[in-house]
């Protein structure tokens, strides 16, 4: 028998309880995306009753979650930087911990028409957080993965976000000879034995967006190295990493000749970017 709103997120909560510890906002988030409505609607008409079929859909999307299928591959869509991103499999589930990139990269000092490449792009959430912010900047995201060129560039066209642009490209293997005032990357950079790879959403991520060689250092060390002949002068690099690989990566940008190199804090106080400047 069909609940009402209120009803029906109090029992999903329950469901949900102990296998997540997000379990309201989840219930909230499954069933706002079978009602197609804000959230304020939750609050406003709690009273409401759902239909037999949005009844049926909530219960098979609770039960989704409930074997521990991120939410927003049930849902079909992620919120990164207020951008409503189409979401799927094929690529990394945008994190909050990454906005402290593009939080970071908007503050610093560059040409007003500045040009910028995201490597690894994946749903295109940098390259599209970015360029929404700085209509005067181009932005280009590239990836490996064919599917994740074309969702990025799904989201693009819904965002109508004109100044990004995405590419085929494993790393910089397609990028041509051009300057960049910026480059961004969020690589793989988690260990192949880390525990946490068998753990939560991640199980439903690819592993290649997620595992690196050289204790997670493989990628990194590429493009720190390969980096050098595509950025300006006094351009810069940031690179998301693991809150323990700091050190190394502080260490590899030295190696590499980099300048100004500086870790920055995610929200919960862990080292998770560090950014340099290239300066010759």
């Amino acid at each position: 028998m069909p609940q009402c709103i209120e009803q029906a997120i109090v029992a999903a909560t329950a469901l949900l309880t102990p296998s997540s510890d997000s379990a309201k906002l989840d219930a909230q988030v499954l069933l706002l995306s079978i009602i197609d409505k804000p959230r304020s609607y939750l609050f406003t008409w709690p009273e409401k009753q759902l239909t037999e079929q949005q009844q049926r859909d909530f219960e098979q999307a609770c039960q989704r979650r409930l074997n521990g299928e991120p939410v927003a591959h049930i849902v079909g869509f992620r919120e990164f930087w207020s951008l409503p991103l189409k979401v799927n499999p094929t690529t990394l589930i945008p994190r909050p911990d990454t906005e402290t990139l593009v939080e970071y990269a908007l503050g610093l000092e560059l040409p007003t028409a500045a040009n910028v490449l995201d490597l690894g792009t994946g749903t295109g959430a940098i390259a599209l957080a970015l360029a929404s912010e700085m209509p005067n900047w181009q932005v280009t995201g590239v990836d490996r993965v064919a599917d994740a060129v074309e969702l990025a560039k799904e989201n693009k066209q819904r965002l109508a976000i004109n100044n990004a642009n995405f590419a085929l490209s494993n790393w910089f293997s397609a990028v041509s000879t051009q300057k960049f005032d910026l480059i961004v990357s969020n690589p793989p950079y988690i260990e192949h034995d880390d525990e946490h790879l068998s753990q939560g959403d991640v199980r439903f991520e690819p592993l290649s967006a997620l595992v690196a060689d050289d204790d997670g250092m493989a990628d990194i060390k590429q493009i720190i190295t390969i980096a050098r002949d595509y950025l300006a002068t006094n351009g810069y690099l940031l690179i998301e990493h693991g809150y323990k690989q700091s050190v190394k990566v502080q260490e590899f940008f030295a190696q590499m000749s980099y300048s100004h190199i500086l870790t920055i804090k995610d929200l919960g106080g862990n080292d998770r970017v560090t950014l340099a400047q290239w300066p010759k």
